[in-house]
C-alpha cells in the first residue's frame, strides 16, 4: 500500500493536477527509469542547443523531470558515479527542482525526488532571479547547489569552490542538452540574489546556490 501512496504525487505532477497545502513534505517520490537512448544524437543536440526563456504552459511530465534530474546528476556506475564528472567523486553538487506542485529535491542514488515543499516556489526564485519572467512562467525550474565542504575535505577550503564550479558547469551542459534531446526549450540563469535564493530554496548555510535553469516546452 505504501508503495502505491508513493506513486500517487508522480502522477499529479504529469498531469499538471497540483496538490493541496496539506500534501505531505518530505515524501519519496519515485521518477520513471531514465533512457539511455534516444533519437537525438549529442552532435545534433549541440547544434540545436539555444537559451529559450519563453515557454508554453503545459507541465513537464514525471519521466521528463526524472530525465532532466539524471541528465544533471544521476547515478550511471554501480559504486555511485554520475553523468557529470566531480573531482575525487566527492559530488559536492545537489539539484532541486521548483513546479506548481512544490519544491522537491533530486535524490540521485534512488533516482527520486523529495518534497519539501508542498507551496509553489516559482515566484520566490523569480524574485531572488530579479524578476526575470522566464524564471516564474517556466513549467520546471531546476536549481544546482553546492556544499563545497564535501570537497574542502580532500582538496582545501581555498580549491574546493572552483571544483564546485566547474561540477555546477559541466551537470547544466548535461541538463540544457538532454533538454533539447526531449524536444524542450531551457535557459542557464546566473543573475539572482544569492541570499534570497538560498532563503527561497530553504539552503542551510554550508549550501550555495550556483545556478537556475528553467525548462519547459518552447512558446
Amino acid at each position: 500500500m505504501a508503495r502505491r501512496w508513493l506513486l500517487i504525487p508522480i502522477l499529479l505532477m504529469g498531469t499538471g493536477t497540483t496538490m493541496t497545502p496539506e500534501a505531505r513534505s518530505d515524501a519519496i517520490e519515485r521518477l520513471p527509469a531514465p533512457r539511455q537512448e534516444g533519437a537525438l544524437s549529442v552532435e545534433a543536440a549541440l547544434a540545436r542547443r539555444r537559451s529559450l526563456r519563453e515557454f508554453a504552459p503545459r507541465p513537464l511530465s514525471a519521466a521528463e523531470l526524472g530525465q532532466l534530474a539524471w541528465a544533471a546528476q544521476g547515478v550511471t556506475h554501480g559504486e555511485g558515479l554520475r553523468t557529470a564528472p566531480s573531482a575525487g567523486a566527492l559530488y559536492p553538487l545537489e539539484l532541486y527542482v521548483a513546479t506548481a506542485s512544490g519544491l522537491y529535491r533530486y535524490e540521485p542514488r534512488r533516482h527520486a525526488l523529495r518534497r519539501l515543499a508542498a507551496n509553489d516556489p516559482r515566484p520566490a526564485l523569480r524574485r531572488a532571479a530579479l524578476g526575470q519572467d522566464c524564471v516564474g512562467e517556466a513549467p520546471a525550474v531546476f536549481a544546482i547547489t553546492a556544499v563545497p565542504a564535501r570537497a574542502a575535505r580532500r582538496y582545501g577550503a581555498a580549491r574546493a569552490p572552483r571544483y564546485a564550479h566547474l561540477e555546477a558547469g559541466h551537470a547544466a551542459q548535461n541538463l540544457l542538452l538532454q533538454a533539447v534531446a526531449l524536444g524542450l526549450g531551457a535557459v542557464p540563469v546566473g543573475a539572482f540574489d544569492d541570499a534570497a535564493l538560498a532563503q527561497a530554496l530553504s539552503l542551510p548555510e554550508s549550501e550555495q546556490p550556483l545556478y537556475l535553469i528553467p525548462v519547459g516546452v518552447p512558446r
